[in-house]
């Protein structure tokens, strides 16, 4: 692993740097506020003659208090620029502005997260997602998904969906290179790669297998596009130790799935995985491993987004490493025939084949 071995920075850089941590929650507030009020816009559409204070009040029907606390911390964060009383925007604001991967994961932090992290101390110290509360009375967030507040559920669906969407162009030439025709997809949420599947492979008939909230949601969607007959729905509790997975499929598949359970937990799937294919199925993974990734920025991202398991999720699971990930996968009895790293933004994937002695 390159990144994370070496500390190269001076004593002074490293004391900046606490600085900035120090200050997180509120910097990032001011970032999404500058964004959200649209002074980032304003400031974009006055090109480099800049604009006052005043005036972007006066346009956005702000105070000029407001405008300027925001605006003064937007300096520091090379958001915007000050030149002769004007500002305009600066290289990170346009990316604060424009970039869809930086804004799923602000509103990801801001509508899912920025509360219940509140609790992640309590939640260290129990193995539970206590800011679940701020949502409601269940034991994972998964039970109460559907029901969640429209724009906490559209931020949730847009981070989930933007990492395993980019990756799927890429994935389905490697999953369907030898024309299975029975597919199990475990955790299939609103069907999106069930979809894609039977877009992409006209003789394949995929069967997800979810909770009944997220199967809802995709039987609309794919009875919406005609797919009924290609998509069949299994409602299960994947946690229920005592369920058995279906048997005849050629690979079961899981997307972003494992990472919702603890380590425990991906053992008793994947075991459960074994016992329902023959020797000749295949389990496949798409999972985003943070030491597998290009660059030092995307494993930041992905071990970040661990502390949304801990205080919210389940209280147990994350973003998880190649060496813990794998080391599931031989405890449940299966070898790792093929592993294709850096597929879309983040995404590994994993063929794994059952082992001729299940240990």
């Amino acid at each position: 692993m390159e990144f994370f071995s070496k500390n190269n920075t001076s004593a002074l850089e490293a004391k900046e740097i606490a600085q900035w941590i120090a200050f997180g929650p509120v910097i990032f507030q001011a970032a999404r506020v500058l964004r959200n009020t649209g002074i980032l816009e304003v400031l974009e559409s006055s090109n480099t003659d800049g604009i006052e204070i005043s005036d972007i009040a006066e346009k956005l029907d702000l105070s000029i208090y407001g405008v300027r606390v925001l605006l003064e911390s937007g300096l520091s964060l090379g958001l915007v620029l000050l030149n002769d009383k004007k500002y305009t925007l600066g290289k990170t604001g346009h990316f604060i502005l424009h970039d869809p991967l930086t804004r799923a994961n602000m509103d990801f932090v801001h509508d899912v997260n920025y509360k219940g992290l509140f609790y992640l101390e309590e939640s260290i110290k129990t193995g539970k997602p206590v800011g679940l509360k701020e949502f409601g009375n269940w034991e994972t967030i998964y039970e109460g998904l559907s029901v969640l507040p429209d724009q906490v559920k559209k931020s949730w669906f847009t981070f989930d969906h933007y990492f395993s969407d980019n990756a799927f162009p890429s994935v389905l030439p490697m999953v369907y290179s030898n024309a299975p025709k029975k597919v199990l997809d475990i955790g299939g949420n609103t069907g999106k790669w069930a979809i894609a599947s039977a877009q992409y492979a006209p003789d394949v008939h995929i069967t997800i297998m979810d909770l009944p909230g997220q199967l809802e949601v995709a039987k609309a969607k794919i009875s919406e596009l005609g797919l009924d007959e290609r998509v069949s729905f299994l409602q299960a509790n994947i946690l229920d130790e005592n369920l058995n997975f279906p048997e005849g499929f050629d690979i079961i598949w899981m997307s972003q799935f494992l990472d919702c359970f603890s380590e425990e937990k991906i053992v008793s799937i994947l075991k459960r995985c074994y016992n329902a294919l023959d020797e000749n199925g295949q389990v496949m993974i798409l999972e985003p491993l943070w030491d597998r990734q290009k660059f030092e920025i995307a494993a930041f991202c992905l071990q970040q987004t661990s502390l949304y398991f801990t205080v919210l999720a389940n209280g147990k699971s994350q973003m998880y490493s190649s060496e813990t990930l794998f080391k599931c996968i031989e405890d449940a009895g299966f070898n790792i025939i093929e592993q294709i790293d850096k597929i879309g933004l983040s995404q590994t994937l994993l063929k794994c084949k059952k082992k001729l002695i299940n240990k």
